[in-house]
């Protein structure tokens, strides 16, 4: 059995605070830029690929030794 230490763990939640919390974050974020949304866009794009390319050789693999 793993013994917890959950003296530090704050269980006080309320809808009234994740509100408040909800609101502020809300105010904060803003709409990308086009440059900023492109950036972002492509190393999304680069990310995929990449899995896409190690699941490929993966399977390669497995098809070449036979398993």
């Amino acid at each position: 059995m793993v013994d917890v230490d959950t003296s530090n763990i704050n269980i006080d939640f309320l809808p009234k605070d994740f509100g408040k919390q909800c609101k502020r974050v809300l105010k904060v974020a803003k709409k990308p830029d086009t440059k900023e949304f492109l950036d972002f866009s492509k190393v999304t794009a680069l990310g995929i690929v990449i899995i896409g390319v190690i699941g490929f050789v993966i399977t390669l693999f497995g098809q070449i030794v036979g398993i």
